[in-house]
């Protein structure tokens, strides 16, 4: 899979979020290689408090294939999803999930709670972190001084959990 790629387009979706008024999170949705869809946040410019870009890729996917079940899905986002956006991944039947940015005080996948993989769910995320992580930090200082991310030079390595 090519991470950086797709990385790179949800990078974009948070730009375009961010030039906007909405904070800087973006999200693209990959089948077989192929980006299928792809979210912004839009909670502000909807008035819809679930319109963060994980939720809005997967509606756009779900839309777009024709049936609920995302089974092979892997999102990428640019930062780690609350628990609300984990829920729809896991509801989904999505196969994975890769994001740049942790997030310490909503993150869903090990920063402030586990739920991608937890113990007693029957459906669970392969999670990637840090694709990227240098670039989503420039859009995100918020989160990126409170992980002590470097903003500067290429970090590119990833941390794999199951």
């Amino acid at each position: 899979m090519h991470y950086e790629l797709y990385m790179s387009a949800a990078l974009a979706e948070a730009a375009a979020a961010a030039a906007s008024g909405e904070r800087a999170d973006g999200a693209v949705a990959v089948l077989d290689e192929a980006m299928v869809a792809h979210g912004r946040e839009q909670i502000d410019a909807t008035g819809d408090p679930t319109a963060h870009a994980v939720i809005v890729a997967l509606r756009e996917t779900a839309r777009r294939l024709g049936h609920r079940s995302l089974s092979g899905l892997t999102v990428f986002a640019v930062v780690e999803p609350c628990a609300m956006c984990v829920g729809a991944l896991l509801q989904s039947d999505a196969d994975g999930l890769v994001y740049a940015l942790a997030d310490p005080s909503e993150g869903a996948c090990g920063s402030a709670v586990q739920l991608a993989n937890a113990d007693g769910l029957t459906r669970h995320l392969r999670v990637v972190s840090g694709i990227l992580q240098a670039e989503a930090a420039e859009l995100r200082p918020d989160l990126a001084t409170s992980r002590g991310v470097a903003v500067r030079g290429a970090i590119s390595g990833a941390a794999v959990a199951r």
